[in-house]
């Protein structure tokens, strides 16, 4: 059992090798080349812009270079499982050549581009070579011992250098055999890992602050979007105070300055009127707990989101069945956003699931609040522009959020959502 594990095991490295290698001569071959004429044409382009022509040749050459750039981050991911980021800034439509040029030019993802192919036609053309040297290299040295020297050592005073060892004779071929051997056992272990370098090098020049540049861009959005559903809420809570409890209160006040003048003059209508005010008053009353609650719940407040959640299972129509596992409390912001994001979940299911049944499990692990939210409707629902699910998901980017969507059609729906956080 032990030999076939052995025998798997080279196997898998002997491929993984070989791989490599023919990996690593593709890319010194036939991709890195394209390097230097794009840099070529780069310089060249650029030179060009004050006469003008530039303006229309780089624009061009630039999305070449982007081309390749993208080629090379595919192919990290594919071969290595490597991860290029790439944010390139969006150019607006109906351009004029000088402003597009020198808008592609200040895009900072472009600039890394460009700035990408001298390392790549140096640096990444030898960590690229070297995986198919260390693997081919040796053949030649077996072919020396199996007789191949007589083809270049014709006479006495003939000499053949294979590296440095220098081949007159069988004796000397078997010298290079055992340095192709020495070679060879160096590629085993080194070829996969100088390709994996070659795409780390590329990582480290295309790259760069990728990735917390579209961190920044994730975080401008989400604030932008938090505003906007802030200036929304407040909107909310000014149309329903004044065509709710404000109107209410109005109506109260008038009642209460007619009843003053028929207490004595009209004792019953006057009693009439009190009870319309104080049903007024107690409807005033209810609107406005309600749009407190709308605002924060006090059982969100005072007992936290697992019983803030189970409180919103209790008014829904079909069963709901709650769980809950979270040793402590997370902060305030985070605990209304995810209670928001549970309660608008729960009426998109009860309005447009036909759901009987629905199961909601709230629990905190690895740093992370995770909420799912599964019901037994029909299906079909989308995250899309205009759907509840899309506010969810706005809200929940505010606090680095994800929102996952699992709605085959003819059910069941699982919507999933994490937010990032701590327990007190």
């Amino acid at each position: 059992m032990n030999t076939a594990k052995k025998r798997a095991g080279f196997r898998t490295l002997a491929r993984e090798t070989l791989l490599a290698a023919v990996q690593g001569l593709v890319l010194a071959l036939v991709v890195l080349p394209f390097a230097v004429a794009f840099l070529v044409l780069t310089l060249v382009s650029l030179a060009l812009v004050p006469l003008g022509i530039g303006l229309v040749t780089t624009p061009a050459v630039l999305t070449g270079v982007r081309a390749l750039a993208d080629a090379r981050r595919k192919l990290a991911l594919e071969w290595c499982g490597i991860r290029i980021p790439a944010v390139y800034q969006p150019l607006p439509q109906g351009l004029n050549p000088w402003t597009r040029t020198f808008a592609l030019l200040g895009d900072p993802q472009v600039r890394r581009d460009v700035l990408w192919l001298p390392v790549d036609m140096t640096a990444g053309f030898v960590t690229a070579l070297l995986p198919a040297v260390l693997v081919f290299f040796p053949v030649e040295g077996f072919s020396l011992a199996a007789g191949l020297w007589r083809a270049y050592v014709r006479g006495p005073g003939d000499t053949y250098w294979y590296a440095f060892v220098p081949v007159t004779g069988q004796a000397s071929a078997f010298g290079a055999a055992a340095l192709g051997a020495v070679v060879l056992a160096a590629g085993r272990h080194l070829a996969p890992r100088l390709l994996t370098a070659h795409f780390r090098l590329a990582q480290t020049m295309l790259g760069g602050d990728a990735e917390l540049a579209e961190r920044v861009r994730v975080l401008t959005e989400t604030r932008q979007d938090a505003v906007d559903t802030s200036a929304a809420e407040l909107r909310r809570i000014e149309r329903d105070l004044h065509d709710g409890a404000q109107a209410r209160l109005v109506a109260m006040g008038m009642d209460l300055g007619t009843i003053e003048m028929l207490v004595e003059r009209d004792p019953a209508q006057a009693k009439r009127l009190i009870a319309q005010a104080r049903r007024n008053s107690a409807e005033a009353l209810e609107e406005l707990r309600d749009l407190v609650r709308g605002i924060h719940p006090p059982v969100l407040a005072e007992r936290g989101l697992g019983d803030a959640v189970r409180a919103l299972a209790l008014r829904l129509p079909p069963p709901t069945e709650v769980t809950v596992e979270m040793p402590g409390r997370a902060d305030a912001p985070v605990e209304s956003a995810a209670y928001f994001a549970v309660n608008e979940v729960l009426t998109n299911a009860v309005k447009h699931s036909g759901a009987d049944r629905i199961w909601v499990d709230v629990h905190h692990t690895d740093g992370r609040l995770r909420i799912t939210v599964t019901d037994n409707g029909k299906g079909g629902a989308l995250v899309g522009a205009g759907s509840g699910l899309a506010g969810v998901e706005r809200r929940l980017g505010t606090f680095d959020g994800v929102l996952a969507v699992s709605s085959p059609a003819g059910g069941p729906t699982m919507v999933t959502m994490e937010i990032p956080c701590v327990l007190s």
